[in-house]
């Protein structure tokens, strides 16, 4: 019997997942993962997002917001639409939203701008906040920490950061989702040696489909596409690390995306 799982991000709305969206659920549902937060990260893919967790059934639930890459498209239309989002039943986070220095693909001006934009909109509404963050730590600080007493809660989505960033968010009180960059011995080596030292209640596992396919799946997949079915790979590779069981890993996310999304009791 699968363990039951919550993958807390997974770009479902990605046209990766045009041809054969229904057959992924299926099959994520078949390898124990009960619950998917879609993640939204532009105008378009949010209101795609809440369409699908809307469709469900009660298997999907949507996130609202606009990732730094698209931060130079942020538009006072993007931010009405996140506020009337967010006040859909099946929409329980802002985000994926921060900043990403390591790219640029938006000047940094309007990066921080659409930061803080969309920090004010989780302090209106209450929801959580989806967080985004590469190659800008110091800033991302400096503008997220002022802001915590206001948010009821915050998670560092897809952390492959280095062991002083997560010891700061683990002081900050952030949660911490890790995803199959742990499963890479080229790239995530450190995430392993590091990962034990977020505390049981702010662990969070999740895919980022169709991005960061497991190396570790065996055997390999005729693709490159992530789905959220693989989510048992990364908590196979989160349980050792941290020298738990898969059963207490898997039991211990699932309270907490349960709690910091505030979803409804699974039946």
């Amino acid at each position: 019997m699968p363990y039951s799982l919550v993958d807390i991000g997974a770009n479902l709305a990605h046209d990766s997942f045009d041809d054969d969206r229904d057959a992924v659920i299926q099959r994520a549902a078949d390898a124990g993962v009960t619950r998917i937060i879609v993640t939204g990260s532009s105008d378009d893919s949010n209101v795609r997002a809440a369409a699908l967790a809307e469709a469900s059934g009660g298997m999907l639930f949507s996130t609202a917001g606009v990732h730094p890459h698209h931060a130079s498209d942020y538009t006072d239309a993007s931010d009405a639409l996140i506020r009337s989002l967010v006040r859909k039943e099946v929409v329980v986070a802002v985000g994926e939203f921060g900043l990403d220095y390591f790219r640029n693909f938006s000047p940094r001006n309007a990066q921080l701008d659409a930061f803080r934009r969309q920090l004010d909109i989780a302090k209106e509404s209450g929801l959580p906040v989806f967080l985004h963050q590469r190659d800008a730590h110091d800033d991302f600080i400096e503008i997220l920490e002022p802001a915590l007493p206001d948010l009821s809660r915050a998670v560092a989505h897809c952390f492959t950061g280095e062991h002083e960033s997560l010891r700061e968010y683990v002081a900050l009180g952030l949660y911490i989702g890790i995803t199959g960059w742990i499963c890479d011995e080229r790239r995530g080596g450190h995430l392993h040696d590091i990962v034990s030292i977020v505390p049981d209640d702010k662990l969070l596992l999740e895919t980022d489909a169709p991005y960061l396919l497991p190396r570790t799946i065996q055997p390999k997949p005729k693709t490159r596409r992530n789905e959220p079915a693989y989510l048992p790979e990364v908590l196979k590779a989160v349980a050792e690390a941290r020298g738990q069981s898969e059963a207490h890993v898997a039991r211990i996310t699932t309270e907490n995306a349960t709690r910091f999304f505030t979803l409804p009791p699974f039946e």
